[in-house]
């Protein structure tokens, strides 16, 4: 659905940029209150990316769902997700989906 993401509602957490676009609001300060602010909010998930992002939003357990797409490719570089995670987080697998293209989504949720 071309333009879908252009519609949608996005958040940018940053303490050093001054402003955002791209149908973007900033978000500041405190990352747990803000993402439990969110989830009241909109009371449906919200979608993290990045690498930065979910690192922390692990750390502080605020993540209920984690979904990985793997592609049918291998890089050999690029930042690694969750790299310095301070603890193991047990999954479970919730859902598994396979696409044309040979890529994989897999959804987990956190034991807990």
């Amino acid at each position: 659905m071309p333009g879908a993401i252009d519609a949608a509602k996005k958040y940018v957490v940053s303490n050093t940029l001054a402003r955002v676009d791209w149908n973007a609001e900033l978000v500041r300060g405190d990352l747990g209150s803000a993402v439990a602010q969110l989830k009241r909010e909109w009371g449906e998930g919200l979608f993290v990316g990045g690498v930065k992002l979910p690192l922390a939003s692990a750390e502080l357990g605020l993540i209920d769902e984690y979904e990985f797409v793997v592609q049918p490719r291998l890089a050999g570089h690029g930042p690694t997700l969750f790299a310095g995670l301070s603890k193991h987080v047990d999954l479970k697998l919730v859902g598994r989906l396979e696409f044309g293209s040979g890529a994989v989504a897999m959804r987990y949720q956190p034991r807990r």
